[in-house]
């Protein structure tokens, strides 16, 4: 089982040095990957006193391709991951090269897992429309590795058309793997169908879920085997609660995991060292 790191968006702080110590800090000590996840514009909560988002205008994002961008720059080995980018929100061919760019400057480095969010306040500024974000999300999917796998594409679905147009640079291998977030049935049946990989969220029923994405999988005549599976954990006191859990995801398949350092009360620095105490008692799990 890998193991990465989530880096702390809303809590490390906008110096870019910090940034840099952190991953080129989960490089060194061994880490596989490290996931950024991805917000564009917070909603201020002064005129919607009902808000239940988790992030708010107070909420620190770095834009997610450049950031990872900055850090393919700093590291040489760490695998770089959105978890996820709002892919429905973008307008894809755009996604495309931003995807592919950051393969190529990262070395082939790059992996993409994308969702539809939940934002609406996001979408509006954005101009793309909510309601139909899953299913456009899918025909998204496959123009993304149309333009990836190929110089020149001609493409007319649904919502994209493409006419005798390519990407240059493509990506290192003419591919990037594309996961999916969100643990919602159709979520569940898109990963069997589609996705390279899946970030489900650890739960009581996780065991179950997987296995009804390897059943659905089967019977689109895919191999369970073939798609990642990464379950983040929370930092907790690295003790052996999180161990054990590390333990039961590997037993479950799990091929990916990533330690949360968010909202366990840490501050700036406090997130690198945070990480270096989480790799000392966690990483023989991984191995």
């Amino acid at each position: 089982m890998k193991l990465g790191v989530v880096f702390p968006q809303t809590e490390i702080g906008p110096d870019p040095d910090r940034a840099a110590v952190y991953a080129t800090t989960a490089e060194a000590l061994g880490y596989d990957h490290l996931i950024a996840y991805d917000h564009v514009l917070g909603a201020s909560t002064r005129s919607r006193p009902d808000w239940q988002g988790p992030y708010t205008d107070k909420s620190m994002f770095h834009e997610v391709f450049v950031l990872l961008s900055y850090l393919a720059g700093l590291t040489e080995n760490l695998e770089l991951v959105t978890a996820v980018v709002i892919l429905p929100q973008r307008q894809t061919a755009l996604v495309a090269k931003q995807a592919a760019s950051l393969d190529v400057i990262s070395k082939g480095r790059f992996r993409m897992g994308i969702g539809t969010g939940w934002n609406q306040v996001e979408y509006e500024a954005l101009g793309e429309t909510f309601s139909n974000r899953g299913v456009r999300s899918e025909e998204q999917i496959e123009l993304l590795r149309e333009l990836f796998g190929n110089e020149v594409v001609n493409f007319n679905g649904r919502w994209h058309k493409v006419t005798d147009a390519g990407l240059n640079p493509l990506p290192v291998n003419r591919a990037i793997p594309i996961w999916l977030g969100g643990m919602a049935p159709q979520v569940i049946d898109r990963v069997a169908r589609i996705a390279d990989g899946w970030f489900p969220f650890y739960n009581p029923e996780l065991e179950i879920q997987l296995n009804e994405m390897r059943e659905k999988a089967r019977a689109n005549d895919r191999d369970p085997g073939d798609i990642g599976v990464e379950v983040m954990v929370a930092l907790g006191e690295a003790s052996t609660k999180q161990l054990d859990q590390l333990k039961r995801l590997r037993d479950m398949g799990v091929t990916h995991s990533a330690v949360v350092t968010m909202n366990a009360g840490l501050t700036g620095d406090e997130h690198i060292e945070a990480i270096q105490r989480f790799w000392d008692v966690a990483h023989s799990i991984a191995e």
